[in-house]
């Protein structure tokens, strides 16, 4: 019988690693009474810190607002975490691209929304994301793209 390793999962430090807010036509965009089409990308990253359990996963979120003809705003934030991920060997991807990540996201959400305020406009609220889905169709990506190669 096979003994089964216990995973160990440690939230270390949660920071900003990178944030970014422009609205180069203020103040003449406050006049403006079209409202804008919010456009929001997502991304993951992670990487091992050398030789140790530790793991950087950054979250970055971008939103760009735009109307017809001008840009509203452009904010860019990227929500670092450093996890500590122990007995996580075939589950190791899940974990840095699904849990963490769900850890991460209030935190950025939240920086999204101060940004956008106290660059005067509405408050923004991000979605809530399906990391567990997002992960899924990228495996069968992954797979469908081996099958034709």
């Amino acid at each position: 019988m096979s003994e089964q390793k216990e995973i160990s999962f440690n939230l270390k430090k949660v920071y900003i690693k990178d944030i970014s807010f422009e609205s180069p036509q203020s103040p003449q965009i406050f006049l403006n009474e079209q409202a804008p089409e919010v456009d929001v990308q997502m991304n993951i990253t992670h990487s091992k810190l050398d030789d140790s359990d530790l793991y950087e996963v950054v979250l970055t979120i971008t939103v760009t607002a735009k109307g017809t003809d001008t840009n509203f705003f452009l904010c860019e934030v990227q929500q670092g975490g450093l996890f500590e991920v122990t007995g996580a060997y075939d589950e190791l991807a899940m974990v840095l691209e699904i849990a963490c990540p769900n850890i991460l996201l209030p935190f950025v959400r939240e920086a999204i929304s101060d940004l956008v305020g106290k660059g005067g406009f509405p408050q923004l609220l991000i979605n809530p994301i399906n990391f567990e889905g997002l992960y899924h169709q990228k495996m069968m990506a992954q797979q469908s793209e081996q099958k034709t190669n």
